[in-house]
């Protein structure tokens, strides 16, 4: 049985079609995926779900009541007054008998008006009559499933921090049990361990979910089918992304294939019907009125070119395009100059925000071709540590040593140093030495193709502004890239040219983003940032999940051997020119791989 079914949908907006043949169709207990570009009308389709906007054509069926619906919106209303209680209530019928008791409660309060206890008594029987109380208390329950605790219930909603905004949305969306949920970007601004209570709670809801994402493992754990809007209509696969990739790498092979067997015979029919014609041409010419048999050779010659003129024009009608393979960033890459080891050291640095302490002691060194993913919870510090290592902020106590060869590039700089009125193509050959033709080829590479390059940055969306900002920072020669939350308002096509693109960067990179798959590709180091102390680990961001899994025994000896393999790898890049501190320098080295060679046997042997 279907939920929602969508036949032939298509929209406009100001007379362009935004988006044509969409058929999209929601049974019971799916979770179903909607992914697409930036700009191709996914929003603005639920809207047309939920009959906020009207399509152009198509017809819609329900197989559920629209009562039985929840909406979770993309983002909650800015500067919002109410409270996280007040919030979740608001729009229940319930909800104007409330707040007219409580203006009653207030009037009978003052002792001014005579009238105030009759009129409040009228009140109170009205909301009691229709279960205020009982509505009351199961929102407040409500509230508390979510993880809302008591102490939040008065705080304005609007000052609550994406997770827990994220908790309440969630929470107003399902008050009347729905049947059938829509959520739109529900993993904005999410940390990674919210959006695994998120995708925990969602394979326990008791209906069917339609979800647009641009989030691919979130995608992976949460989704059943995957439908792909183009302006051109939607495509349905099974599964999650993984699944979704898989098959259409699948599909655009099979289409190379055809393609190439269709020029083949575009290219066999083009010379067959030259050669005939010639050959037309040559037997009409000896044809004369006399001559029969030169007559009946020409008009055969005629018949064979005309049969494959025929053939060819079959051929275009049911013509395969080329499929459009995705450029690839091959570019010459120039990271700025760096002969030493060791870019920037922080040695027990600490820092605090009045009398909150953020971060303590942390010890990071940073060398060439480190490619740090920093982890942690929203508000844990990670955007402190960015901008202590960046010299936006001055740590309380101890030091930043950065080396003079360092040259930084922050992605956020580059956003905000973008020219309104300037072309995309203009920003880019604002870099030095930046040529049209390779200006033209990069942009190309990060899906910026033909005629968009000379749109204006004023006109561009947030994504497209942050792919500008990124390419420029990309080829400034920075030979540090320090990147807070790079992808977060990319589609799932520039996620993965960032990812090409971090990949093969010749410096070093430290990453901020709640991208799995991001900082799976990128990384090669791991900062957790947890109660205020910065954990290193050597490994990337799949070793350290795998490690985090470990149980608590093995925890601390896979910890002690991180310490000692950190330790070990500092040593080795403090080179001396004094005899005695070098000779000191390797008897420490040798002291830890002796403690490193006991640690790991004893690791063997308790299976770690």
């Amino acid at each position: 049985m279907f939920l929602l079914k969508l036949e032939k949908g298509a929209m406009e907006i100001g007379g362009n079609r935004l988006f044509e043949n969409v058929d999209l169709e929601i049974k019971e207990n799916e979770r179903v995926a909607l992914i697409g570009a930036n700009g191709i009308g996914k929003t603005t389709l639920l809207k047309g779900i939920l009959g906020l906007v009207p399509f152009h054509s198509g017809n819609i069926y329900f197989g559920v009541e629209k009562s039985k619906i929840g909406i979770m919106p993309q983002d909650m209303p800015e500067n919002l007054a109410l409270t996280a209680k007040e919030w979740v209530m608001e729009g229940h019928p319930n909800d104007p008998l409330k707040k007219e008791l409580d203006r009653c409660a207030e009037l009978l309060a003052k002792g001014n008006d005579p009238n105030a206890v009759e009129i409040y008594n009228r009140r109170l029987q009205r909301y009691l009559d229709a279960g205020g109380y009982e509505w009351e208390a199961e929102m407040e329950n409500l509230l508390k499933r979510f993880g809302i605790s008591e102490d939040l219930w008065d705080v304005p909603a609007g000052s609550l921090s994406g997770g827990q905004k994220t908790r309440l949305k969630l929470a107003k969306s399902v008050r009347h049990a729905p049947e059938l949920l829509l959520l739109d970007e529900p993993t904005n601004h999410l940390d990674l361990e919210t959006v695994r209570w998120l995708e925990n709670w969602l394979s326990r809801f008791p209906g069917s979910v339609l979800f647009i994402s641009h989030e691919r493992e979130f995608i992976d754990h949460t989704a059943t089918v995957t439908y792909e809007l183009t302006k051109a209509g939607t495509k349905k696969y099974a599964g999650g992304y993984s699944s979704y990739k898989r098959q259409k790498d699948q599909e655009m092979k099979s289409l190379q294939h055809l393609y190439e067997k269709q020029e083949q015979e575009r290219k066999k029919l083009t010379e067959a019907i030259a050669r005939y014609k010639t050959w037309y041409e040559r037997a009409n010419a000896k044809a004369g009125v006399r001559n029969p048999y030169a007559q009946k050779k020409a008009a055969k010659q005629a018949a064979k070119f005309k049969a494959k003129e025929r053939a060819l024009e079959r051929l275009e009608a049911r013509k395969i395009e080329k499929p459009e393979e995705p450029e690839r960033i091959s570019a010459s890459l120039e990271a700025a100059d760096f002969s030493g080891k060791q870019m920037l050291q922080m040695n027990d640095v600490s820092f605090s925000y009045g009398k909150r302490r953020v971060l303590e002691k942390v010890n990071l060194h940073i060398a060439r071709g480190d490619r740090i993913a920093v982890v942690g919870k929203n508000g844990s510090g990670k955007t402190t540590l960015l901008k202590l290592l960046t010299g936006e902020l001055a740590p309380g106590s101890g030091t930043v040593t950065r080396s003079p060869q360092l040259k930084i590039g922050q992605f956020f700089q580059e956003l905000e140093n973008l020219h309104p009125d300037r072309t995309i193509l203009d920003e880019i050959l604002s870099l030095p030495e930046m040529k049209s033709a390779e200006a033209r080829t990069i942009l190309a590479c990060f899906l910026f193709r033909r005629d968009t390059v000379y749109k204006k940055i004023r006109d561009l969306s947030m994504g497209e502004k942050c792919r500008v900002a990124f390419v420029k920072l990309y080829f400034s020669s920075a030979n540090l890239l320090v990147l807070d939350e790079p992808v977060n308002y990319f589609d799932i096509p520039a996620r993965e040219r960032v990812e090409e693109a971090l990949e093969q960067f010749p410096g070093s990179i430290v990453l901020v983003a709640h991208d799995p798959y991001l900082l799976r590709k990128v990384s090669n180091k791991v900062v957790h940032i947890e109660n205020g102390k910065a954990a290193v680990f050597s490994g990337g961001y799949a070793e350290w999940e795998n490690r985090r899994s470990l149980s608590p025994s093995a925890q601390i000896l896979a910890n002690e051997w991180e310490r000692l393999k950190l330790q070990y790898e500092q040593l080795i890049t403090q080179e001396s020119g004094d005899p005695e501190e070098e000779e000191e320098r390797m008897k420490q080295l040798k002291r830890i791989q002796r403690e490193m060679e006991q640690l790991r046997k004893t690791m063997d042997d308790a299976g770690s």
